[in-house]
């Protein structure tokens, strides 16, 4: 709609139409009686805080480290800019939405905080929060993984003692939060190896799905055990490792035996 522009003479034939004025062109220049008070002011206005003296939004840039183990919580390092002494630290659940607030947290510079997070906050994927206490806040892009590290149901140590050339199936088991599945893997190179097999290396396969361990015994010239770690890698990319060892028999008896 068209305005009637008026001027000090009066009423002119000219019109103001509401594409002449947007936001960023409003001054005290262009307002009737010069001066700008809050019913001028469209409620959807962006006012920078620094007009209202509540002072800048505080930024999250990073914060280290990026996974927690919530059965013991821990120390995460927030990097930013605009923090103020001392800002509230939260954790909100992506999927929930339910928050977990940091037990302590330290002020070491407006660039950077180190919060403590609580266990026991229940697993999941998380927001970081930093709320200033003027209650400016903001909330980080990356995101927190809180969960339990995987758990091994297979004690460490021996796996079994198996003849020279002997079939070999045994299995080793871990889960993940509430019972999730895991995958298995070897950081050593032992047991899946074929490097220096009968000497260190056994040339077995292990199911990365299942745990299982296959394959023929090496045809070990003396009695050898060979120790190995397998890693159990979780959903949420949480690792636990152990150790274990099988022994190769050599001599009269080449019937295997478990422990």
């Amino acid at each position: 709609m068209a305005l009637t522009k008026i001027t000090g003479s009066g009423i002119s034939n000219s019109a103001v139409t509401t594409a002449k004025i947007n936001d960023s062109a409003v001054t005290t220049a262009k307002i009737a009686d010069g001066t700008i008070v809050n019913a001028d002011i469209n409620a959807g206005a962006a006012i920078d805080t620094t007009k209202t003296g509540l002072g800048s939004f505080p930024t999250i840039t990073s914060f280290t480290p990026t996974t927690l183990d919530d059965d013991t919580g821990g120390n995460i390092t927030i990097t930013g800019t605009n923090f103020t002494s001392i800002p509230e630290v939260t954790i909100v659940n992506t999927s929930t939405g339910s928050i977990t607030t940091a037990s302590a947290v330290t002020f070491t510079s407006s660039t950077t905080l180190t919060a403590a997070i609580p266990s026991g906050g229940g697993s999941g994927v998380y927001k970081v929060r930093v709320q200033n206490p003027n209650g400016l806040a903001a909330q980080s892009g990356d995101s927190l993984t809180y969960s339990s590290n995987p758990n091994w149901v297979t004690a460490s140590g021996s796996l079994g003692t198996f003849a020279a050339g002997a079939s070999i199936s045994t299995s080793v088991l871990a889960y993940g939060d509430d019972s999730t599945s895991v995958t298995y893997s070897e950081t050593t190179s032992v047991l899946t190896s074929n490097s220096d097999t009968p000497n260190s290396t056994m040339n077995l396969t292990l199911n990365s799905s299942t745990g299982a361990i296959t394959g023929t015994a090496p045809a070990a010239t003396a009695q050898t055990t060979y120790n190995f770690t397998i890693r159990a890698t979780d959903a949420e990319s949480q690792t636990a490792d152990r150790a274990f060892s099988i022994t190769v028999s050599v001599g009269i008896n080449n019937a295997g035996q478990f422990n």
